[in-house]
């Protein structure tokens, strides 16, 4: 049985939220998107994807890995023709991480740069790969992490939901055991906290404490940091 809980906040730089999560107990999915675009259409391409994949994998009556990379087409479909037509949405795009229950694994989807992680006793993993030129140009290229994180490129997004059709959507297949742990966030929370501060701060609901009260300590965490973003934390367990 899968326990889930999810906060999110505009932090302390941003006058609005563009991030989005939504938690479906029942149909096991969990899907949270971090948009972009001028004046409010970040928010609307957010909602409008997390809202189409929750609507796709309801309607399709299964529960499969391929439902999931399907949803996703279709939430990026709906963003494009959004975007098309009304020109106040030109430009607008967000990132996508979805993942289903399959029962003693989780399919996941991602595109873009917001990410998915697993603790388990080995300790705190990420399990998606970031869509951005940092991940996919600088990296390749042997730039050192501290000349990375300075870069005028480090924020491009390689990939987004809106950006283009086709769509390149990486996905997984994740064992769930009794007692696993997945954090799906937003590069709000991931972008100011370092992998072993996330770890820290996790390692009580891995133990079985409350899922409410770590996601409040990762968003209080992130806005100590300064918050430049808004961000978004979203905590699944496998209680049995």
């Amino acid at each position: 049985m899968l326990e889930a809980f999810a906060l999110s906040d505009k932090g302390c730089v941003r006058s609005n939220n563009e991030d989005y999560c939504l938690i479906d107990a029942e149909r096991g999915l969990f899907v949270l998107a971090d948009g972009m675009g001028g004046a409010r259409a970040g928010e609307q391409a957010s909602r409008m994807a997390v809202e189409t994949v929750a609507e796709t994998v309801r309607a399709a009556g299964t529960s499969d890995s391929q439902v999931l990379i399907r949803a996703t087409e279709e939430a990026n479909r709906r963003v494009l023709d959004a975007a098309h037509n009304d020109p106040s949405l030109e430009g607008m795009g967000t990132t996508l991480v979805a993942a289903l229950d399959l029962g003693d694994e989780l399919a996941i989807t991602s595109v873009g740069d917001s990410r998915a992680y697993v603790m388990d006793g080995d300790g705190l993993h990420v399990i998606t790969e970031d869509q951005t030129w940092v991940n996919e140009v600088g990296r390749p290229l042997g730039l050192d992490e501290e000349s990375l994180r300075n870069h005028p490129m480090r924020h491009v997004l390689t990939m987004a939901i809106g950006a283009s059709a086709p769509l390149s959507i990486n996905h997984y297949r994740l064992p769930m055991e009794t007692g696993g742990l997945v954090l799906i966030c937003s590069d709000g929370l991931h972008g100011v906290l370092e992998a072993p501060e996330l770890e820290r701060i996790l390692s009580p609901a891995r133990g079985g404490g409350s899922l409410e009260g770590c996601c409040q300590l990762l968003i209080d965490a992130a806005k100590h940091a300064g918050g430049p973003d808004n961000v978004t934390a979203v905590l699944i367990r496998k209680n049995r």
